[in-house]
């Protein structure tokens, strides 16, 4: 998913050391993701407070929307670079082209990731027979030794596991005692678990990571912490255990995000992740001569390969990158 903002702000993002033993819960704002009708998304990650739990750097919840109302989700081919994406439905289907030549769709409970390493484009579109559409979009920063990585893109479904009368799919790394294949170059784990009305679960976790709650429907309890839909519970390293709780009235199905602190400092604007001004502004010209190889002002004909990769046939068009700010781009961690 590509980063809607028409000014987007440099986002300089560095781990925070040590933090609050007991969790807190960091709020979302919203953002129109575009389309005919401005599909909304509520992102909670980066913001002011926390910029990364673990090497997640960026967390946008969506949905349930009606498709008739706000028009799905419809982004032309974008670019990405120095980060993975995590795609995870709830509701819906979403069709993927990128640059490598994949084709897939997104469908619930099933994980689609894409590396971006030295730069990939894709496009996403809820597919026609899409009425409701609800899921998260999800980044991964790449660490220094692997953010110029081989693009690529996997696909994986986890199976679904009970733990103490909960529902948990396992997409990323381990917990519960279920591992995930799929290829990751940081210390992770993703899963979605549902929790029945009044239940609480204790989830054992690794004290060297952060974790994050990503709260997609009923309310979510920890500690004197409790999170709405599109709200996250952070909660900082050294715990060992932590214990959800559901409302008393709907079943808390949410996203367990966590990671070993990131450790090194990002610059995130609009879809890339580099480590300095004059590397995004590259990232940026870049994008802006594919767009021109491959013919995107002449209907999207194909013009061969180019610093993104191939552009599919079925492109018709691709997003301009934004105007970079009047101010050179800086460090302000």
């Amino acid at each position: 998913m590509s980063n809607p903002d028409r000014h987007p702000n440099e986002v300089v993002c560095a781990a925070r050391e040590g933090g609050p033993s007991s969790a807190v819960v960091l709020p979302y704002r919203e953002v129109p993701l575009g389309g005919p009708r401005a599909m909304p998304v509520r992102r909670s990650l980066p913001q002011r407070e926390r910029s990364l739990i673990g090497a997640w750097c960026f967390v946008d919840h969506y949905g349930p929307d009606d498709v008739s109302q706000t028009g799905g989700m419809a982004v032309p081919g974008h670019p990405h670079t120095g980060l993975q994406t995590v795609s995870w439905l709830f509701t819906g289907e979403v069709e993927h082209r990128d640059t490598t030549g994949a084709h897939a769709f997104v469908r619930p409970g099933e994980l689609n990731i894409m590396t971006a390493g030295k730069g990939i484009a894709h496009s996403e579109y809820s597919t026609p027979g899409t009425t409701v559409l609800h899921g998260a979009q999800l980044w991964v920063a790449l660490p220094e030794a692997d953010r110029f990585a081989t693009p690529g893109f996997e696909h994986y479904a986890p199976p679904v596991t009970e733990v103490d009368g909960a529902r948990v799919l396992v997409f990323l790394g381990t917990l519960f005692g279920q591992t995930s294949p799929v290829t990751m170059f940081s210390d992770l784990v993703g899963a979605e678990v549902t929790l029945e009305p009044g239940r609480s679960l204790t989830i054992t976790v690794d004290p060297g990571h952060e974790h994050g709650l990503l709260c997609d429907t009923g309310l979510l309890t920890v500690g004197d912490a409790t999170a709405k839909p599109g709200e996250i519970v952070f909660q900082a390293t050294g715990a060992e255990r932590v214990t959800v709780e559901a409302g008393p009235d709907e079943a808390a199905r949410f996203l367990v995000l966590g990671g070993a602190p990131f450790g090194e400092q990002i610059v995130m604007w609009w879809n890339f992740i580099g480590r300095s001004h004059d590397e995004v502004v590259g990232f940026r010209e870049e994008w802006q001569r594919a767009r021109e190889v491959s013919g995107d002002e002449n209907g999207g004909e194909n013009g061969g390969e180019t610093a993104y990769g191939v552009f599919p046939k079925e492109w018709e068009h691709t997003l301009p990158a934004p105007g970079l700010p009047n101010l050179r781009l800086r460090s302000r961690g």
